[in-house]
């Protein structure tokens, strides 16, 4: 079994303000590193991504995959978005969460994650390239929504 690599930050926004970020999957090349191409296939009946392909180039990774979603927010943008992954070429598997949890005037930001590729590669060098991208998310992630 794989393990998961988490992390997480404060932004300075509300939850609503941090999950419209979020769930603005096309939005992610303007902001993301290494986000080349995002394209939602299908919404929910809320107009949320409920499955999306991406385009990534991060270094020792490039991929196509797809994504599928669930968002288990509240009105007010408190919850947890998590994916999984349905298809890609080189990862195997991208399971991840976001989790907001509202701090006064702004949002805790909880991030999971477990990867794994079909490259071999050393478990401790897996969780701190998960590590890197994790924190580069987050800090991206809080300057957009702070933006």
């Amino acid at each position: 079994m794989a393990d998961r690599t988490e992390s997480r930050t404060h932004v300075d926004a509300a939850p609503a303000d941090v999950l419209a970020v979020i769930a603005d999957l096309e939005a992610y090349p303007q902001w993301a590193n290494g986000m080349k191409d995002v394209k939602v296939l299908s919404r929910d009946g809320d107009g949320r991504p409920e499955q999306a392909r991406f385009v990534v180039d991060s270094g020792p990774v490039s991929d196509t995959y797809t994504l599928a979603y669930t968002w288990d927010v509240a009105p007010d943008g408190t919850g947890t978005v998590s994916w999984r992954l349905v298809e890609a070429q080189v990862i195997t598997r991208l399971d991840g969460e976001y989790e907001l949890v509202a701090d006064g005037d702004g949002t805790d930001v909880f991030y999971r994650l477990t990867v794994d590729v079909r490259i071999p590669m050393l478990g401790m060098l897996k969780r701190r390239a998960e590590k890197v991208v994790i924190d580069t998310a987050l800090k991206e992630l809080k300057k957009r929504a702070e933006g």
